[in-house]
């Protein structure tokens, strides 16, 4: 089975004159640290926080590149109100909350509060 892939910004980076790290990215980390069973079922690739970046921009394009997105393989399931986007066939979610709530669909953890 192919593995679903979520890109992440790595946990500290360098950028506007300071070291910074990627709140939706910590969640994510936290959200995959509390249910290991999701950290299993994918691929982890982090990027750089300069753009273009690379394999994501290839497989997104160009106007697709917020991190954290999560990309669908071919066998994953859709679900409604999930935030699921397409670009070139490719389906992804882009962002933090609406990842939360295709977790919560796909493998029943709780909802994000709020949404």
């Amino acid at each position: 089975m192919t593995k679903d892939t979520l890109f992440l910004l790595p946990p500290g980076f360098a950028d506007n004159d300071r070291r910074e790290y990627c709140p939706e990215c910590a969640e994510m980390n936290g959200l995959l640290s509390w249910f290991p069973a999701i950290r299993d079922s994918l691929e982890i690739v982090h990027v750089p926080i300069e753009k273009p970046r690379g394999s994501m921009s290839a497989l997104l394009g160009v106007k697709n590149q917020n991190a954290p997105s999560l990309v669908l393989n071919a066998a994953s399931p859709d679900f409604e109100d999930c935030g699921i986007m397409r670009y070139r066939g490719q389906r992804f979610i882009n962002n933090a909350r609406d990842i939360g709530k295709y977790y919560a669909a796909r493998f029943g953890t709780p909802y994000p509060r709020g949404s």
